[in-house]
């Protein structure tokens, strides 16, 4: 049994290197958002957001497990909205810069189909990030997933490597648009917007 564990446990700690090189901060404001093989979607150089045409979009991984207040969430159960998933760490400035505009746009959208969900990790323990949450008045849900396991579902070219990251996913449960860094709340507008107005 326990040569079945290692590989699975090699896999998580190379996963935590990678956050951890690419954590807090990610990539600039100006560089590239793109990987794979570039096609599917459109690189902005100006604002390093990444996203994927209508028609090339691939869905996202089955995210599922725990909310940081012990609650059962996945994102399947939000399709037919549009989910704003960030990846976040109460240890990481960035996210801490971020937070008020993320609840901020989410109070935006309460009532428009949009659905916020977080996904923390590689915090030390669950209460550091409830802590996070209540000083900056987050109200949405966020999953707890310390060991990067949700994470190291997503694979392709809009993956959400590095901390924080943030998706938006469509509502047939399709990646549209990622940036690897943090956002202001124009900049999240910019992003839900023009995939909560698409048609079917």
């Amino acid at each position: 049994m326990l040569t079945r564990r290692l590989p699975r446990r090699a896999a998580l700690l190379t996963a935590a290197a990678l956050l951890a090189l690419t954590g807090c901060g990610g990539m600039s404001a100006g560089g590239k958002s793109s990987g794979g093989d570039g096609k599917g979607y459109v690189d902005n150089d100006s604002s390093g957001i990444a996203r994927a045409k209508q028609a090339d979009r691939k869905s996202a991984p089955k995210v599922a497990g725990k909310t940081l207040e012990g609650k059962d969430v996945s994102l399947a159960e939000f399709k037919g909205k549009v989910v704003v998933l960030n990846v976040w760490g109460s240890w990481c400035p960035p996210c801490r810069a971020e937070a008020a505009d993320f609840q901020q746009a989410h109070t935006e959208n309460a009532d428009k189909g949009v659905q916020f969900l977080g996904i923390n990790t590689r915090d030390a323990t669950q209460d550091n990030a409830l802590a996070f949450t209540a000083s900056k008045g987050i109200t949405y849900p966020s999953l707890w997933d310390p060991d990067a396991r949700e994470i190291l579902k997503f694979t392709g070219s809009l993956n959400p490597n590095a901390i924080p990251s943030t998706l938006i996913i469509d509502r047939e449960g399709r990646i549209a648009a990622r940036v690897l860094r943090a956002v202001t709340i124009d900049e999240l507008r910019s992003m839900i917007d023009p995939v909560l107005n698409e048609k079917a």
